[in-house]
């Protein structure tokens, strides 16, 4: 997995590195993490651009709902995006295919989006005044809870064939959560996956998230998440709203901005637009 988090739990024999040295070097982490998404968060505020993290496991749904709201809101409201994958374009490609200004950041075997990594591919973005930028976080339940980008909300995505129990096995990812959308509901008449069951798992973990449930294949629950993204929009674009709250965001703006390599200690871990 990721030697930044530490989640790989693989350390060199000859560091000789003790259990107290590695909650250390993770706070380290953290740390400086936090402080970079305090500049982004500030950045946003500054530029009244409204930033989201979605995350979820691989295969929730996070690239199709993402399609599907650039399609509704198109000439309404301006949506960029980062693309958090660890390899690949697939996902930004679908997004560029509507006209989805989109980032690409690649994180090779890395797990997660931390700040830094946002704060660049924002800057690549340059996203426009009174806008969305989604940062569409690397599939993972686990080490995404843990790193702040900047930004307003946490979105967490979880379609309705992963089963029920995923607010109880993954309590760091939903309690971090604003808002929870169910998603892939049309397949729930073939499933044995039960709404309220979910929904009450998730109020043990987190009593004051929002669940939305939704499918883009009938359209169920799509207008209340518009009608989110409208609200939390107007509150960064009014002159005193000031306050954010949680993660980051960025995207693209040059189609044929060069890909950066992982192994250069001054890029992204891999941005292209």
């Amino acid at each position: 997995m990721c030697g930044t988090c530490g989640c790989d739990g693989q350390v060199p024999v000859r560091e000789q590195r003790t259990e107290g040295d590695s909650v250390l070097v993770e706070q380290d982490v953290l740390a400086k993490n936090d402080r970079l998404a305090e500049d982004n968060r500030a950045w946003l505020a500054e530029h009244a651009v409204f930033a989201v993290n979605l995350m979820s496991a691989p295969g929730s749904g996070k690239t199709t709902l993402l399609e599907t709201t650039v399609r509704a809101l198109a000439g309404d409201v301006f949506i960029g995006v980062v693309e958090g994958d660890q390899a690949g374009s697939l996902d930004a490609d679908r997004l560029r295919a509507v006209d989805c200004r989109t980032v690409q950041v690649n994180t090779g075997s890395g797990c997660h989006l931390d700040a830094d990594m946002v704060a660049r591919a924002l800057r690549e973005l340059d996203p426009p005044r009174g806008s969305v930028a989604v940062v569409e976080n690397v599939g993972n339940l686990v080490c995404p809870a843990l790193f702040d980008l900047g930004e307003r909300r946490r979105v967490v995505l979880v379609s309705v064939t992963e089963g029920e129990d995923k607010p109880l096995k993954y309590p760091h990812m939903f309690r971090a959560a604003d808002l929870v959308v169910l998603t892939k509901a049309d397949l729930i008449p073939h499933l044995t996956f039960d709404v309220d069951h979910f929904a009450r798992h998730l109020l043990r973990v987190n009593p004051a998230a929002e669940l939305l449930v939704t499918s883009c294949v009938s359209g169920e629950g799509l207008d209340q998440w518009f009608s989110w993204l409208r609200s939390e929009l107007a509150s960064v674009s009014t002159p005193d709203s000031t306050a954010v709250s949680s993660a980051s965001s960025a995207t693209s703006k040059n189609p044929d901005s060069p890909v950066l390599p992982a192994s250069s200690p001054s890029a992204l871990p891999s941005v292209s637009s």
